[in-house]
C-alpha cells in the first residue's frame, strides 16, 4: 500500500525504512531542507534501555519543587497562558504513584530493549556507522545519600532483566579513566553494560539514505496542511501539501512535539506535550581526560556523551511551550557538569549551543498505533528516549500497519490507554 509518513526525524525515517521493508511504497514529507533537523540534531547521543522510565513517578513533584530552587538545577518551568501545558502537567502528576509508575515502566522498558535489538540487527544487514559505542552508560554518584539510594532501581532492573553493576569510586574510575582526575568527587555508580551511544542525525542521515536507494521518496521543505476525510468521517482521504492534495492508503504522524499541535487543529487531540532539552558540543582536545562512553551526572541529570573526536552534554528539563529560545542560564548548567567531571577534555566554552523540544506523554510511554481514524496512525511521544526507541517504534507500527502481530506485545502502546 501507500504510506505517508509525515516528519524526518529519527521516528519518521525509522518508520519509513521498515514500512518499505514490508514492502510498502512510502513517501516522507519534512518542512526541514533535510532528515534530523530538529529534536534528533543534537540530542545527548544515549541509547539507553536500562534507563527507559516514566518522568512522572513517585516523589517526582517534591524533587521538583528541589530542582526548581537549585542554582544548577534539572528543571525549569516558564509558565505560559496556554491550557495544554496546564493539563498536560495535571494529567502527569496523576502518574506520580507506585502503582501507575510500575506500570508504565513495565510499558517502556520492553519497548526499549526490544528497540537496541531492532538497531543492531539493522546495523549488521546495513553495515550502517554514526560514531557508534557499545560500552554502555555509567550513572555516577556524587554524594553516599545518591549511592544509598539505589535499591528501588536495582529491583526496577532485576525486575526486567537488564545486566548492571554497582561500582564503587575504583570501578567507575575503571570503567571511565578520566575521572581519576577528579577521584574526590566521585563516591559510586552504577553501569548499565548493554547501553550504547551514536550520533542520532548522522544515523537519521545515513538510514534515510539508505532509504532512498531502496525506494523511498522523501519531500523536504514542505508544510503539511489541511486533513481531509471522507464521509462518513471515518478515515482520511488525503493531506493538502502546498495547496495540493495528497493521497495515500495510509498516514503516519511522526511530527514530534508538533504531532499533538497539527493533530489538535485536526480534531484528532492526543497528550503530547514539548518539553525542551539543550545541549553542548565540543571537539575533544585531550582523549585521556575525555568519557569513553557517557556519563550520567545525578546531581544535575546530565549525560556527557563521547561521540567520536567529539563531547556532547545533553540535559535539562525546560517547561516552556513550543519555545526555542537558547537561555544561558541552561548553557552554565551543562558546562558546570562537564567541567567538574572532565575539566581537560575539550574547549567547553567554544561548544555549540542547541535545544531541541521533546515530545512527551504525560504517563511516559509513547504512542504507537493507530488513531479513531482507520488509515491515519501515529508514532510520536517518546519523550527523552526518541533515538533508543526509534528502530522498535518503527518496527512495531510497521508490523500493525501490515498486518501481522508485532514481536513484543504492543497493545498498551497505542491511545487506546487513555480512553
Amino acid at each position: 500500500m501507500k504510506v505517508l509518513v509525515l516528519g524526518a526525524g529519527v521516528i519518521g525515517v525509522t518508520t519509513a525504512y521498515y514500512l518499505n521493508e514490508a514492502g510498502h511504497e512510502v513517501t516522507v514529507l519534512d518542512r526541514q531542507v533535510g532528515p534530523a533537523m530538529e529534536t534528533s540534531f543534537a540530542n545527548a547521543g544515549e541509547i539507553s534501555p536500562g534507563y527507559a522510565s516514566p518522568w512522572a513517578g513517585p516523589g517526582i513533584p517534591v524533587k521538583a519543587i528541589k530542582w526548581l530552587l537549585m542554582r544548577h538545577g534539572p528543571l525549569a518551568v516558564r509558565p505560559r497562558m496556554e491550557m495544554a501545558m496546564w493539563v498536560w502537567l495535571a494529567r502527569m502528576l496523576r502518574n506520580c504513584t507506585s502503582s501507575r509508575y510500575a506500570i508504565n515502566k513495565a510499558r517502556m522498558v520492553p519497548l526499549a530493549e526490544y528497540s537496541r535489538d531492532c538497531l543492531r540487527i539493522l546495523r549488521e544487514q546495513t553495515g550502517i556507522a554514526y560514531d557508534e559505542r557499545s560500552r554502555g552508560t555509567l550513572q555516577l554518584f556524587r554524594t553516599q545519600a545518591q549511592v544509598d539510594g539505589t535499591g528501588g532501581d536495582v529491583e526496577v532492573l532485576k525486575q526486567f532483566g537488564v545486566p548492571f553493576e554497582l561500582l564503587d569510586a575504583a570501578g567507575c574510575i575503571e570503567a571511565e579513566p578520566a575521572l581519576a582526575r577528579v577521584r574526590e568527587k566521585v563516591k559510586g555508580g552504577l553501569r548499565l553494560p548493554g547501553d550504547e551511544t551514536g550520533d542520532c542525525k548522522l544515523f537519521t542521515e545515513r538510514l534515510a539514505a539508505i532509504c532512498k536507494e531502496r525506494g523511498v521518496t522523501f519531500r523536504f521543505g514542505v508544510e503539511t496542511g489541511k486533513l481531509w476525510r471522507n464521509d462518513p468521517d471515518t478515515e482520511v482521504a488525503g493531506i493538502e501539501v502546498g495547496g495540493k492534495i495528497i493521497k495515500a492508503d495510509a498516514y503516519v504522524m511522526a511530527l514530534g512535539s508538533y504531532s499533538a499541535r497539527w493533530m489538535r487543529k485536526r480534531h484528532v487531540p492526543i497528550p503530547v506535550y514539548p518539553i525542551k532539552g539543550y545541549s553542548l558540543t565540543f571537539p575533544v582536545a585531550n582523549a585521556d581526560a575525555a568519557p569513553v562512553s557517557t556519563v550520567m551526572d545525578e546531581s544535575y541529570k546530565v549525560a556527557i556523551t563521547r561521540l567520536g573526536d567529539r563531547i556532547r552534554v545533553g540535559g535539562t528539563a525546560e517547561v516552556s511551550g513550543y519555545d526555542l529560545t537558547l537561555h544561558e542560564s541552561r548553557r552554565a548548567t551543562l558546562e558546570h557538569s562537564v567541567g567538574d567531571l572532565f575539566p581537560d577534555a575539550g574547549p567547553v566554552k567554544e561548544a555549540t549551543f542547541w535545544c531541541g523540544l521533546r515530545p512527551m506523554t504525560p504517563d511516559g510511554p509513547p504512542i504507537i498505533g493507530p488513531t479513531r481514524y482507520k488509515n491515519l496512525f501515529v508514532n510520536t511521544g517518546h519523550g527523552t528516549l526518541g533515538w533508543t526507541m526509534a528502530c522498535g517504534s518503527g518496527k512495531v507500527l510497521a508490523d500493525i500497519m501490515s498486518g501481522r502481530p508485532p514481536d513484543i506485545d504492543a497493545s498498551e502502546l497505542g491511545m487506546q490507554r487513555y480512553r
